[in-house]
């Protein structure tokens, strides 16, 4: 451990986090143009003069952009704004074309809002500064050739939110957790794929140290570009780290921003970090202001669906599962649905929730980037773990043969009866045929029976486990403790 690390542990510093939050939105076209928003075209198909800065063309705002925008501003309380304006901000990049972004700076909007998460079972309220619009910028290309770099402006033009936070996040561990409860609120609200490793959902961290007690700000370094929840709980970790060394060696913090370098595990200097002056921002002279109205807010609020806290609490009640269980089922919406649907199919909700939290979530995060389950690429349906549960419930198989039967549904895709039929794997319920199991066992065992009878109560789990063998695991576990009890007892 480092000198640095042991004195931050020891209650030296506080870490002061703000993360600005960058959200593609899930339009068909960009914000000011018609062309697609999608993800994965050649580079340069989805351009046109518009978002390629011709002279003399003029932006067309995206209505439904700004509809999803109210949904999230509802969704966190935030406050709406009547009217916000739209404002250039001027840098110049190869990837900007206009060498300046349309964005909102001085009236977003909307502002003041909340986000509620759980870190380690405990509940977390990050304030929100800001949500406001604006274009992406286009994608350099520097590791193409070797003499030059490319420029795909496929993604110039595309709607974002920004989503600004108030300095309320005190660790990595947070910053990832906040940032898991944003993805999870764009999916259930239906704005956004949230797909981190498609940069459709991205965050700065503002990262700074103060002595503890302490109430000024410290001096913060940026960190650009996190895009994955890994990416943002090391990036933030190693900054802390860097920044208690410099304090702690009498040095000053410059504020600056900063690049992850997730190959070396550090983060590198990219430039000294811009003021707002430093941009320029003037109003947007080709757009009116933007004028949202109650009525237009109301009827968006009347269509917003179920949101992940109001699922969960609903999941704890109406299926009586634990806070764990309703938390892990309801992060995602897809998983939600997931569950749902199997529940609709077979009604035992727990032992669903069981196979779900355990089995079904490892199969599925076994090929999955970080963040980016889909359960739709599940190999087998919810309908297919119902029965699977459905045939242990009514005791045609045991849990113990469940497994095997599981594991053949990963492989195959094929429903349990089917695994169940062609594998031979009902499970043995005659007693009789038990009871001559549990009879040979004992037998074979003489010795331990009768150790088991002078007192050495934990032989019974060998002698049940030598019965499962005898019947390779399909012997109705019930019936063999209790035979083998009466067995022994004689």
């Amino acid at each position: 451990m480092s000198p640095a690390r042991s004195f931050y542990e020891e209650g030296g510093f506080e870490t002061v986090i703000g993360l600005e939050v960058h959200c593609q939105l899930a339009t068909a076209s960009k914000l000011f143009c018609g062309c697609s928003a999608a993800f994965g075209a050649d580079p340069n198909e989805h351009t046109c003069p518009v978002c390629l800065a011709m002279p003399g063309v003029l932006p067309v705002l995206n209505r439904r952009a700004v509809e999803y925008a109210i949904r999230a501003a509802l969704a966190t309380d935030s406050t709406i704004n009547g009217t916000s304006r739209w404002a250039r901000k001027n840098y110049f990049y190869p990837d900007l074309p206009k060498a300046y972004q349309i964005t909102q700076y001085e009236q977003p909007y909307c502002e003041h809002g909340r986000v509620t998460f759980d870190v380690d079972g405990a509940e977390h309220c990050v304030r929100l500064t800001r949500i406001h619009m604006e274009e992406d910028a286009g994608k350099s290309i520097h590791d193409a050739h070797a003499s030059w770099s490319l420029v795909d402006l496929n993604r110039a033009g595309v709607p974002l939110l920004e989503i600004v936070s108030e300095p309320d996040l005190r660790s990595g561990a947070e910053a990832a957790a906040y940032m898991r409860k944003m993805r999870s609120l764009v999916r259930y609200l239906g704005i956004s794929d949230g797909n981190m490793n498609e940069g459709s959902m991205r965050c700065d961290a503002n990262v700074s140290l103060r002595r503890r007690g302490e109430s000024v700000l410290g001096t913060r370094a940026e960190i650009k570009n996190l895009n994955s929840f890994r990416a943002v709980e090391r990036a933030i970790a190693y900054e802390i780290e860097r920044q208690a060394e410099i304090l702690l060696g009498g040095g000053a913090v410059v504020q600056e921003t900063r690049l992850w370098d997730a190959d070396r595990g550090v983060t590198r200097s990219m430039r000294s970090k811009e003021e707002a002056h430093d941009y320029r921002y003037f109003p947007e002279p080709d757009l009116l202001p933007l004028v949202i109205d109650a009525a237009w807010i109301e009827r968006v609020r009347g269509e917003l669906p179920e949101l992940p806290d109001a699922r969960r609490a609903r999941f704890a009640t109406a299926y009586a599962l634990s806070a764990y269980d309703a938390g892990v089922l309801t992060a995602s919406k897809e998983l939600a649905d997931w569950f749902e649907a199997a529940v609709a199919a077979h009604d035992n909700p727990k032992a669903l929730a069981n196979w779900i939290t355990s089995d079904v979530l490892r199969v599925a995060n076994e090929s999955a980037a970080e963040g980016e389950t889909d359960f739709s690429k599940l190999p087998f349906a919810p309908g297919h773990l119902a029965a699977l549960v459905r045939l242990i419930d009514d005791g045609t198989i045991s849990g113990k043969i469940a497994k095997t039967v599981f594991s053949k549904m990963v492989e195959s895709g094929d429903d349990p009866a089917t695994i169940v039929a062609r594998e031979g794997l009902v499970q043995v319920t005659d007693e009789g045929a038990i009871a001559a199991l549990v009879d040979r066992v004992v037998t074979a065992n003489a010795d331990k029976a009768a150790e088991y009878k002078s007192g050495k109560d934990k032989l019974f789990g060998f002698f049940v486990g030598q019965v499962m063998k005898e019947s390779q695991g399909k012997a109705n576990p019930a019936s063999v403790n209790r035979l083998l009890k009466q067995r022994l007892e004689v």
